[in-house]
């Protein structure tokens, strides 16, 4: 017997949807529904960059998409491209072994975020306009201390390259960690996985595409994180059910879970807290500052970042914390996985087929957006600023011409092919490095923490203070930069390895985190040869109190700069 439509006839199509849809709720609640989830987020990234391509046709668009972004993109995308899979699965990880005292990690991040936004943004994003249009974090300082023999281009750029190359491998080991845990996919394939989707559409789309699947993986990570710890809490029982069974542990491990300074050393909050430092010299990340419209809207972006930014965080926190209970209780199995697994596996058994599909396509946003973003600012370096000091004709003046149909792209010139050629190139040594990271032999650890630790005191030590003076200290001279930028690369470089709790730490273990040390002697070094070389000079002079009044300004008034070198 046939369903009555509404007006009294025999409806055959409306009992012919009603007997799909337990069909297709079947196909959604079974594996297929993972498969399902994984595959709308791949075509989802790629279609992002073939649109993006379409909107490329200059150097500048590939590497700064044209300072066209608006608050929301610029906000979710520097948030995306910071917290990578550490956030999924680095954070929760430490946190589920330790406690919240590694929760000072959290806390000076967040601080030290917030801060960058605040005074860096605005002042970047004006000076790198007024100061020859630069386009790249070496090449703004090249321009801005006047640097005639380029050493600040090639020694950035080195540092660059050496660097993001490590951090690249980070994401690409969390790459793998995340298909072998996932799926039981060899650790190698998944790897070779997730290059190829972010080499695909970072080659194709450039900045853009970049920002954009940025923009649509933080809004991914940010409900990740606010789901799982939500209906892990449900699962264990409440908030007294978890605040026994992590008391549980504590005992067990002689360890104050929830607290964060019962028994802790200062070196450890002290270390924490120094993460926050790294974010003034992160040019995955302040490259999002100098392509913001409006360096007004730098206020705006800041407000959605920290909306983000505390979400995120504090999902990271319950995770962890709602994972030892449910570990305890036995509602979900940790037996022999990785600490750093504990998000993917809560999600993973918790959820129904097609959402657990969205959580764990949720990490590897996480984890391609910080790929991605490195792969770009690394090629940016190398061609921008390595290349174009040693080459007689500048990228940007080589015009090449590509037809898609029958609409012609000008696409930027030999540079936009020489960045897409860095980008594959990068990809391969990273792949490379972490291709065989589980092995006692590999170049680097398999942990994403220790990884990307390195990576950001690089960077931090390197870049922060000197960012910070060139626009907030008008006596800065290119010779001061340069050797305040080698001195905080070595000395994290020697602390790491020396020093620290690195891969050696022949001489001593200090326990202080290496980023420190680097940020204070670059800071130093950069101060003290910037007074000793120090002369006035008119133009910079100039130009220094052009960018800062512009930055000040309540209404943006467009600058039309003088071609950069």
């Amino acid at each position: 017997m046939f369903l009555k439509s509404a007006d009294g006839r025999d409806n055959k199509y409306m009992i012919s949807t009603i007997s799909i849809v337990p069909a297709v709720l079947d196909v959604m609640s079974g594996p297929q529904g993972v498969a399902i989830a994984m595959i709308v987020y791949f075509t989802a990234m790629i279609m992002i960059g073939l649109w993006a391509y379409t909107r490329t046709s200059t150097m500048d668009d590939y590497m700064l998409g044209g300072r066209e972004l608006n608050p929301l993109v610029a906000a979710l995308s520097a948030g995306a491209a910071d917290m990578s899979g550490w956030l999924l699965m680095g954070l929760p990880g430490v946190l589920y072994a330790a406690g919240l005292v590694q929760s000072w990690i959290a806390i000076g991040l967040t601080a030290g975020a917030y801060i960058n936004w605040w005074i860096v943004a605005p002042r970047l994003r004006t000076y790198t306009e007024v100061s020859k249009n630069s386009i790249t974090v070496p090449s703004f300082l090249s321009n801005r201390l006047r640097d005639k023999s380029n050493a600040i281009r090639v020694a950035a750029g080195i540092i660059f390259l050496v660097f993001f190359t490590l951090y690249v491998a980070s994401g690409l080991v969390s790459g793998g960690k995340f298909f072998d845990s996932s799926f039981g996919i060899p650790y190698e394939t998944g790897m070779v996985i997730v290059a190829a989707i972010v080499v695909l559409y970072t080659l194709v789309g450039g900045f853009l595409a970049v920002s954009w699947t940025d923009t649509v993986q933080g809004f991914m990570m940010v409900i990740a994180l606010v789901a799982v710890p939500i209906t892990g809490l449900i699962a264990a029982g409440g908030l007294g059910q978890v605040a026994v069974d992590v008391a549980a542990k504590g005992v067990e491990t002689n360890q104050e879970m929830l607290s964060l300074v019962f028994n802790v050393d200062p070196r450890d909050i002290v270390t924490g807290l120094a993460w926050g430092l790294g974010y003034f010299g992160m040019p995955h990340i302040i490259v999002r500052f100098m392509a913001l419209k409006t360096p007004q809207q730098a206020t705006q972006a800041r407000r959605i970042w920290a909306i983000w930014m505390v979400l995120s965080l504090f999902g990271a926190i319950g995770t962890a914390i709602v994972g030892i209970s449910l570990v305890r209780q036995k509602i979900i199995n940790m037996d022999g996985a990785d600490n750093e697994t504990i998000f993917l596996v809560t999600g993973h058994t918790l959820f129904p087929s097609i959402f657990a599909g969205f959580m764990l396509a949720a990490i590897l946003a996480a984890i391609m957006s910080t790929v991605s973003s490195q792969l770009l600012v690394t090629s940016s370096a190398v061609v921008e600023d390595i290349y174009n000091s040693f080459s007689k004709e500048n990228v940007k003046n080589v015009s090449l011409g590509i037809t898609i149909g029958d609409r012609t792209v000008t696409q930027s010139n030999l540079g936009v092919t020489m960045g897409r050629v860095v980008v594959l190139f990068v990809t391969l040594v990273g792949v490379a490095l972490a291709w065989n990271a589980k092995e006692s032999t590999s170049l680097i650890s398999s942990s994403i923490l220790i990884i990307v630790s390195f990576a950001w005191a690089g960077f931090g030590a390197s870049f922060g203070p000197i960012i910070i003076l060139s626009l907030w200290w008008r006596k800065l001279t290119a010779p001061g930069a340069l050797w305040g930028m080698i001195s905080g690369a070595v000395i994290v470089v020697v602390w790491h390895y020396l020093l620290n709790n690195g891969e050696f730490s022949v001489i001593a273990n200090t326990k202080i985190y290496e980023i420190l040390p680097g940020f204070v002697v670059c800071w130093l070094v950069a101060y003290a040869v910037s007074m000793v070389t120090y002369k006035p000079n008119p133009e910079i002079e100039a130009e220094f109190d052009l960018a800062v009044k512009m930055a000040k300004s309540k209404e943006y008034e467009p600058f039309v700069p003088a071609e950069s070198n």
